[in-house]
This record gives C-alpha cells, sequence and structure tokens, in this order.
C-alpha cells in the first residue's frame, strides 16, 4: 500500500525536528551552556591544515589579544618547516609582522596564538628566538597539539632548536604572583625557570575566580590565565586559547608544567599593556572570571573543558608574633609534584611577609594537613631556630613530609585540607649539645651506665643531663653505641631505610611521618651494627638465624628491609629551644 503523502511529510519533518532537538540538548548540557552560551560543533579534520603541505611563502593570519580582551589578526609568512625540532616533532618557522609586533616581536603571553593558512588552523606560536631583532616564532602544528604531545616521558624536555648561534625555544610562560613578597620570587625563581616559567611580580590582577557568567564565547586568540594558587596570594599563568572543539579547550601550544593529567581552574584574562622588552617582550594581564578546568598538561600544548569545575585544596595560613595575628586564606592546586612546593611558597611568603628573614631567629609550626579517606591527618609540631633564612627552613620542613606522603604512596592521595599556625620569635631559641660521654667505657650484661650530656642554651646558660642505661642481662657481648642527637639525626637512621623500600598504603605513611622526632628534645639512640630488619614499620632486633635467612630472602613488594639495631631509646628535655647537634660514644660489653 503507497503511504499518504501528506503523513509521510509530516513523519519526516517530525523526525527532522526530533534529531535538532536532541542535538541541541547535548551541546548545551555541556555546562558551557550555564555560563550563558552553547560550545560550538566539534570540528571537522578538514578544518586543519597539514603539515605536509606547508611551503615556504605561504601566507596566513594569526589571532592574539593585544589589547584588552578584543580577539585581531596579524600576518603570518612561511618560511620553512624545521624537522626533528624536538622528540619526534616538527616546527613550522614563521615570520610575523603587523600591530605592534615589529616593536614588541614575539612576546611571552603569545602562546598558543593560532595560525590559519587558507582559512584552516595551521597551529599555534609556541616558540621564538631569545634577542631576535625581527618577530620570528616557531609554529607548533595543531596535529600535535590535538594528540597531546606526549612523547612517553610525563616530564618532557622543553623542546629547542639550535640554529646558528640562537636557539629556538619554547616562549616562557609569564607566572604572575599576587600577594606574595619579592624574597619570595627570588628565592623560588631558579626552580620555576627550570620549569620552563617566568616568575613576574604583581604583573596580573590576581584575586579568587568568579562565578559571575559571561556571555562572551571563548574563541581562538582569547587569553587565559591558568590558576595555580587563588586567594589572598595568587598565581595565574597566562597563554592563548588555539581551538575550541565542543566544550573542549586547547591552549599554549607548549607545556605549561607538563604534569600529564590535572584539574587546576582556568579563568578569561584580558590585557592591560604591552612591555616591549631587549629579550622578550611580554603580556601584563589581569584574570577575569572563571570559565573551566585545566585536564591535561603534556609536551605540546594544555587542554581544558569549559564549565568544568576542579577540586582545589582550601589552606589557611596564620602567622601570630609581637603584633596582631595575621591570617591568609587560598586554594591550591591539586597536584603530586606541584602542590608540595606550591605550599612552600605560601608559608615562605607569609613568614617574609610578617618578620625578618635576615639575622637570628625562630619559627614554631602547628597545624595539620588532612587526607580524603585517610583518618589520620599529617601533622606538624615543631621549632626552628638559627642565624639565617629560618622562614625557609621551616617552609621546606612542611613542604618535604606532604611531597614525601604524595609521591611514594601506592594509591592516589587527596589533600582535602591544610590549616598551618605559625609562631614567630625575633630571638635565637637554639640549644646546642656541647659534650656528652659515659660513665665507664667497660660494663658487663646486667650492668648500669650513665650518660652525661652537656647542653648549651641562649645566652651561653648551659645545663647537664644524666640518663641511665641498664643493659639487659644476656645481652649479646661486643661493641654498643650510643648516639646524643637532635631529632633529624635520630630520625635519618630510620627515614633512610624507609625509603629505600617499595611504595607503601598512605595510612602507612602518614602514621611514620607523624612518628618522626621534633627537634625540640634530645634524644639518646643506644644501637649495635648487628643487622636488624624492619616490618612493616616496625623493628625486629636480633631476629633467629633461620628467620633473618627468610626475612633477607623477601621478596620484592614486602616493607622489610636489613638496618643496623636499635637497641633502646631515651630522652630529655631542653625546655622552649630547638636542640641541634650530636656525638656519638661507644661501649665495651665484656664477660
Amino acid at each position: 500500500m503507497i503511504p499518504d503523502t501528506t503523513e509521510t511529510a509530516t513523519l519526516v519533518t517530525s523526525r527532522m525536528v526530533l534529531v535538532s532537538v536532541l542535538r541541541a540538548l547535548y551541546y548545551c548540557s555541556t555546562v558551557a551552556c550555564v555560563l550563558g552560551w552553547a560550545a560550538p560543533p566539534p570540528t571537522s579534520p578538514r578544518e586543519f591544515f597539514p603539515i605536509n603541505e606547508i611551503r615556504p611563502g605561504l601566507k596566513g593570519i594569526g589571532k592574539t589579544v593585544f589589547e584588552g580582551t578584543t580577539v585581531e589578526e596579524f600576518q603570518v609568512e612561511i618560511l620553512g618547516v624545521l624537522e626533528n625540532a624536538g622528540p619526534k616533532q616538527s616546527i613550522i618557522l614563521a615570520r610575523l609582522s603587523g600591530g605592534p609586533l615589529d616593536r614588541t616581536g614575539v612576546m611571552q603571553g603569545m602562546s598558543g596564538s593560532p595560525v590559519y593558512i587558507n582559512g584552516r588552523l595551521a597551529g599555534a606560536v609556541a616558540m621564538a628566538f631569545p634577542f631576535s631583532k625581527e618577530p620570528i616564532a616557531g609554529i607548533r602544528p595543531i596535529a600535535e597539539m590535538l594528540a597531546g604531545g606526549d612523547t612517553g616521558h610525563p616530564r618532557a624536555v622543553q623542546a629547542r632548536a639550535k640554529l646558528f648561534d640562537s636557539e629556538l625555544t619554547d616562549l616562557a610562560t609569564p607566572l604572575s604572583f599576587n600577594g606574595f613578597t619579592r624574597s619570595t620570587l627570588d628565592a623560588f625563581a631558579p626552580q620555576l625557570r627550570a620549569l620552563g616559567l617566568e616568575p613576574r611580580q604583581g604583573l596580573s590582577a590576581g584575586r579568587q575566580p568568579s562565578d559571575h557568567r559571561t556571555t562572551a564565547p571563548l574563541e581562538p586568540g582569547s587569553m587565559i590565565s591558568v590558576q595555580l594558587i587563588t586567594g589572598d596570594m595568587s598565581v595565574g599563568a597566562d597563554g592563548t586559547v588555539t581551538h575550541v572543539d565542543g566544550n573542549r579547550v586547547y591552549a599554549f601550544g607548549h607545556r605549561f608544567l607538563s604534569v600529564g593529567p590535572t584539574d587546576v581552574p582556568f579563568t578569561r584574562a584580558s590585557v592591560i599593556a604591552l612591555l616591549p622588552n631587549l629579550s622578550t617582550s611580554f603580556k601584563i594581564s589581569a584574570s577575569g572570571d572563571w570559565l573551566g578546568a585545566i585536564t591535561s598538561d603534556r609536551n605540546a600544548a594544555v587542554a581544558g573543558e569549559i564549565g568544568r569545575r576542579p577540586q582545589m585544596t582550601p589552606v589557611s595560613i596564620t602567622v601570630s608574633s609581637s603584633a596582631t595575628p595575621v591570617r591568609y586564606s587560598m586554594e591550591m592546586a591539586q597536584d603530586r609534584l606541584l602542590s608540595p612546593m606550591l605550599l612552600q611558597m605560601m608559608i615562605y611568603s607569609a613568614l617574609d611577609a610578617t618578620e625578618r628573614t635576615l639575622g637570628s631567629g625562630a619559627v614554631r609550626i602547628h597545624g595539620q594537613i588532612e587526607f580524603a579517606g585517610i583518618a589520620e591527618p599529617l601533622r606538624f609540631d615543631n621549632l626552628h631556630s638559627g642565624d639565617v633564612n629560618v622562614p625557609l627552613q621551616t617552609a621546606l620542613a612542611t613542604a618535604m613530609p606532604l611531597g614525601y606522603a604524595l609521591q611514594n604512596a601506592v594509591e592516589e592521595i587527596r589533600i582535602r585540607k591544610v590549616d598551618i599556625a605559625l609562631d614567630s620569635f625575633t630571638a635565637k631559641k637554639q640549644a646546642s649539645i656541647e659534650n656528652a660521654w659515659l660513665s665507664r667505657r667497660e660494663a658487663r650484661p646486667g650492668d648500669s651506665v650513665d650518660v652525661m650530656v652537656e647542653v648549651a642554651g641562649a645566652g651561653g646558660a648551659r645545663t647537664k643531663h644524666k640518663l641511665r642505661y641498664d643493659i639487659p642481662i644476656g645481652s649479646p657481648l661486643g661493641t654498643l653505641y650510643f648516639t646524643v642527637g637532635d631529632g633529624p639525626t635520630v630520625n635519618a637512621a630510620e627515614q633512610r631505610y624507609f625509603a629505600l623500600g617499595q611504595p607503601r598504603p598512605a595510612a602507612e605513611l602518614i602514621s611514620f611521618l607523624n612518628s618522626l622526632r621534633p627537634n625540640t628534645k634530645g634524644y639518646v639512640r643506644v644501637w649495635r651494627t648487628d643487622t636488624a630488619y624492619q616490618i612493616d614499620g616496625r623493628d625486629l632486633p636480633d631476629p633467629p638465624p633461620s628467620l633473618a635467612m627468610i626475612l633477607s630472602r623477601t621478596q620484592a613488594g614486602t616493607s622489610v628491609s636489613p638496618r643496623t639495631s636499635t637497641i633502646a631509646e631515651m630522652i630529655f628535655a631542653a625546655g622552649d629551644l630547638s636542640v641541634t647537634g650530636s656525638k656519638t660514644l661507644q661501649l665495651e660489653v665484656k664477660e
């Protein structure tokens, strides 16, 4: 039977409407629609210009922001292709012109600026020659950016191409610090520059990203700021969007930190001014409203998702001294390699802004770091004192346990909250172990021996401590050692062997770190050179020969390691002072 034409047309029309509605719902289901605008449909591969069609003399256009948030065009002339400029990577060499480029050259902040040839996207501005008299740029092919540019190494080496006496290098990512002291940038600049970042003081109007809904679409050429820290202190890295595919964003044209999978917020950024420089010019920018999260940071690009809400870590730091306590509230990025350094910079800046970093001083730290799914927090209760840069000592001593836990746990650890309180003192609060001796040089099993310790405190005051050790009946004959030392010295014996073991469960790592001795007391460690073992963080001295043979052949993956045998430990107080120094004494145990 032949169907009615009118009915068929109605059915076809209904299906077309239904398909259109479903498509609209698909695109608006992304959180981009929540921001007030719909993401464009996915890009067709035909919109890309393949690198094998690149020829010298081709002309094109690039897009970037020179002022405010307006995307402007500049001209591009292809000079050629550099093969194998990086590991299995090629770079398109081009001369840029137009706008302010004749006086600024290729600028930091232009990283990711898209380049089009015949209306098709060829790649992104990513590299330049320092001190160049012409705006010659290296363009990252778009195919490498979309593939992630992953060369198999989680922290790929920065791409370089050697041409005569100059190097074509990745444009340094301008990293703007706000709320940080100048000394913080000076102290951490070498580590940041080694990562391809260029720290700058207050060149971005940093603030907490707002949830303000913006109606302006994010387009190729727009500027964004990747936020590592927000709040009273902020750190943002500025770059340019290369490509928008649905709610997926690709930017920078080179690595940011090359941390691989990540989850950090990015905001819109506006250009306040351009600063020409003899080395490399850069954009002075201000971060704006929150747009989404960067989810991937690879060697050839960073990629993110519009509308995604990243999981940041709340950080509270309170500094108290003779003046009114100062409280700092921030949020920092979650990353096992990056978070410890961010926390270290925040603690150092908070102390540097409040107290002096030169001359004698002391800092007492108290607080904890909470982790998701782990009942026991990482606790801090210590006192650091010295003559030079005590704030840096304190910051490092806080960041190191966190870094150790994040990088040595079997499972992934997520930081839930950081709460640190710091008490700063202008006077040095330190006692040193000046001398130590034993009441006798030889003894028998069952005898007692006194350990005498002389400690020099503030103002030259000296105190003596007497500790008694009873040699157990049946103890092996031979040399018995007494190490009188501070917390770090005694901890080192355990940390060394603990670090040599296999990765451990996070709860066990946290428990071990909390068991480490503070430096507010002195310790006497009694030990022998006989091989002992540690099983699941506990000492097993003098195991029977049969058991020792089994333990020495333990299969990989178990937390067993041979070590010197700790027999006993004694503690003596030093008042409200940190203890430093160590002495090792010997006692011969004979019949």
